[in-house]
């Protein structure tokens, strides 16, 4: 049940993201359209794009995980038998949680203080504030190091049964 909601957070994120990164073609559009016809760029697209980024990169880490997108060079385990390589596959995944866990963790402070101070990012003209990509952060690698740990659960699985490692989801 834990497996098919993250499968559906992720998805959801996923698209949101996708949202988000079109929505931002069009603002970068205008601010070229706009220096360079009326020599008047788009106020503020500095700041937006760099927010925009990051969210964009940590709504869509879970998926990316789960779906296997996630970087695995395999040329040195391939060799080894299918125990080992999974055991490796369940460490690096370990790696995984610890990673996104410590991100998380020193993250949250942070957007708390975003959110209570009202912290703005930029000056002059347009001013977003820092909050919705401080929570991006915490939200996108809690739902990463959660990924991780269900497929070191799966490559644990693997070893005891002699299986290739899972890499994704929707190995099973």
């Amino acid at each position: 049940m834990l497996d098919k909601a993250l499968e559906w957070i992720s998805r959801t994120l996923l698209a949101l993201a996708a949202l988000l990164a079109f929505a931002l073609c069009f603002v970068v559009v205008a601010d070229v359209s706009g220096r360079v016809l009326f020599n008047r760029p788009v106020k503020g697209t500095p700041e937006i794009v760099s927010y925009s980024i990051v969210v964009i990169c940590y709504l869509q880490a879970a998926f990316a995980i789960r779906s296997g997108g996630m970087i695995n060079t395999d040329a040195f385990t391939a060799h080894l038998p299918l125990r080992v390589q999974s055991l490796l596959a369940a460490l690096g995944a370990l790696l995984g949680v610890a990673l996104f866990s410590l991100i998380c963790w020193g993250g949250i402070d942070g957007a708390a203080h975003a959110w209570r101070s009202g912290e703005f990012e930029g000056e002059g003209a347009l001013r977003i504030p820092a909050w919705p990509a401080r929570f991006s952060i915490v939200g996108g690698t809690a739902l990463a190091a959660l990924s991780y740990f269900l497929l070191m659960l799966r490559n644990l699985d693997a070893v005891r049964k002699g299986a290739p490692p899972a890499t994704a989801a929707t190995s099973h």
